[in-house]
């Protein structure tokens, strides 16, 4: 019997060099594919906000990035060119040829990966809370130390100070929980392997190399990637466009409703 047009595939793992990435794919059969990549220090259930919507217009292929959720921790450091080709092997093996792609924080250097290097394969690119270099490499070395120490908890407290307003906060403590806890599951080779690959990052001289379709979202209370940053990548990434939602780092979740308008009506302008 065939399946019916609007399913959610039952195989949750894909292969790829050495490792098991878990996804989920869900929505109508035959729409544009939208992949969405996570954060650092989430899983793909931080999507959770979006996919009713999204799901409407887009096959949506959802993953935990290698190190995260339940796909693989093999051994680090990372680098993201290969959490990138993690992508392609989950296109490749679910024969998604091309597709748009959405990343937050980590996902966003993801994207940014992809459009310079695998414009083929990309109709649209979001890229949201991200910057063309993370921060400093001392700031990485201090973070990626306190979890060798002390595991995940003392950074899974810090990056919700970050993460969310204190208003949002304060309006929504269960929703600000259930992303510490998240934070706090993660495992933490996995969590410093993926530290490595965005602290590595730097890729202020290559966004010109980016010409597909490309929209920038900041949160312009983001103190971990600034509206600053967010300019920078708009200004450098010909034709981008760009738009500032009130909300820090994790802006799909904060401003819900506007994220998932704005990136919908960029998808499918």
């Amino acid at each position: 019997m065939s399946a019916p047009s609007d399913y959610t595939l039952p195989m949750p793992f894909v292969e790829s060099n050495g490792a098991k990435i878990h996804y989920a794919l869900a929505g109508p059969a035959g729409r544009p594919v939208l992949v969405l990549s996570n954060s650092l220090g989430t899983d793909f259930s931080m999507w959770d906000p979006q996919i009713s919507e999204f799901t409407k217009s887009f096959r949506v292929l959802r993953y935990d990035t290698r190190g995260h959720g339940k796909s693989s921790v093999t051994a680090g450091p990372y680098s993201a060119e290969q959490l990138a080709n993690d992508v392609f092997a989950l296109a490749d093996a679910l024969k998604l040829d091309r597709f748009h792609f959405c990343g937050l924080s980590m996902g966003g250097m993801t994207g940014m990966w992809l459009g310079a290097n695998a414009p083929q394969r990309l109709n649209r690119v979001v890229i949201c809370s991200a910057s063309a270099k993370f921060g400093s490499l001392e700031t990485w070395s201090t973070r990626i130390e306190t979890v060798r120490k002390q595991g995940m908890k003392p950074v899974a407290a810090a990056a919700i100070e970050r993460w969310f307003t204190s208003a949002f906060r304060a309006r929504n403590p269960s929703a600000a929980a259930n992303i510490q806890k998240m934070v706090e599951s993660v495992n933490p080779e996995g969590y410093i392997s993926c530290c490595a690959a965005v602290r590595d990052f730097d890729f202020r001289e290559q966004l010109g190399k980016i010409h597909t379709p490309t929209l920038v979202i900041s949160g312009a209370h983001d103190p971990a990637t600034t509206p600053a940053d967010g300019r920078f990548l708009a200004d450098h990434i010909p034709g981008a466009r760009y738009v500032e939602f009130n909300a820090a780092h994790l802006s799909n979740v904060e401003d819900a409703d506007r994220f998932t308008e704005e990136v919908s009506g960029f998808l499918n302008s």
